[in-house]
C-alpha cells in the first residue's frame, strides 16, 4: 500500500479512506463481538485504527515487516486502547505463538509471491482457535476471468513490476485454504471490483 507521509509520523493512503467502511461492514458481520484479531500486513495503520475504534469488544494486533510502516501504525493507533503495539511479522518467516479468534489481511496476496499466500494460510491455521475466521480483501479473478477491465489492467501492471505478483483466482485461493483446514469462503462483492472472502477454520 502506498501513501503520503504526514508531519506526525503517520502515512496516509487514499485507498484506506475509500474502502474502510465497506470492509468494516463485513467485519461487523463476520467477526465475533469479543476476542483477539491479528491483522497481517497492516500497512499505514489507518485500517486497524478505524476498525478498533468501531469494534471496541475486539482487541487488535497489527503487524507488518516494514519498519517505516510499523512506525506509521503505532502513530495511527496511539491512544486507541484496544490495539496492541505493532508486531514485526513477515508471513514467510516463522510466526510467534499466537492464539487469536480472527485473522484479517487486506490487499496483500496480489502484491506478493504466491509463497506469501501459502504462508498466510499455514500461519493463520496455526494461530487461529478452532472455528476462527480468516478474512481476505482485494481483487480476485472468478472462474479464471477478471471481474472488470480495470482489474485486468491492474493485474498486467503488477506482473510487469514483478512476475511473481498478480491478481489471484478465487478458486485457487479457496483450494489453498482448504489444504489448511478452512471451509469454502463466504464471498461478498465490494466497491471498486474487489471481493471479501471469509473462511472458517475447521467448521
Amino acid at each position: 500500500m502506498t501513501g503520503e507521509p504526514l508531519e506526525d509520523g503517520r502515512i496516509s493512503a487514499p485507498s484506506a479512506l475509500r474502502n474502510r467502511d465497506a470492509i468494516l461492514a463485513v467485519l461487523r458481520l463476520q467477526l465475533p463481538t469479543a476476542g483477539r484479531v491479528l491483522e497481517i500486513a497492516s500497512g499505514t495503520g489507518e485500517h486497524v485504527a478505524y476498525f478498533a475504534a468501531a469494534l471496541p469488544g475486539l482487541r487488535f494486533q497489527p503487524s507488518d515487516p516494514d519498519p517505516s510502516r510499523r512506525a506509521s501504525i503505532d502513530a495511527w493507533t496511539k491512544g486507541v486502547e484496544n490495539v496492541e503495539l505493532v508486531m514485526d511479522l513477515d508471513v514467510t518467516q516463522p510466526w510467534p505463538e499466537l492464539n487469536v479468534d480472527a485473522v484479517i489481511c487486506i490487499n496483500m496476496i496480489h502484491i506478493a509471491p504466491w509463497l506469501a499466500a501459502e504462508a498466510l494460510m499455514a500461519g493463520a491455521a496455526h494461530a487461529l482457535v478452532p472455528g476462527g475466521r480468516l478474512v481476505l480483501y482485494g481483487p480476485f479473478k472468478q472462474d479464471g476471468v477478471h471481474t472488470a477491465p480495470g482489474n485486468a489492467a491492474f493485474d498486467a501492471d503488477l506482473r510487469k513490476r514483478n512476475p511473481n505478483w498478480g491478481v489471484r483466482c478465487l478458486t485457487e485461493v479457496s483450494g489453498l485454504a482448504a489444504r489448511f483446514g478452512f471451509t469454502l469462503p463466504k464471498v461478498a462483492p465490494m466497491p471498486a471490483n474487489n471481493l471479501s472472502l471469509t473462511f472458517h477454520l475447521g467448521t
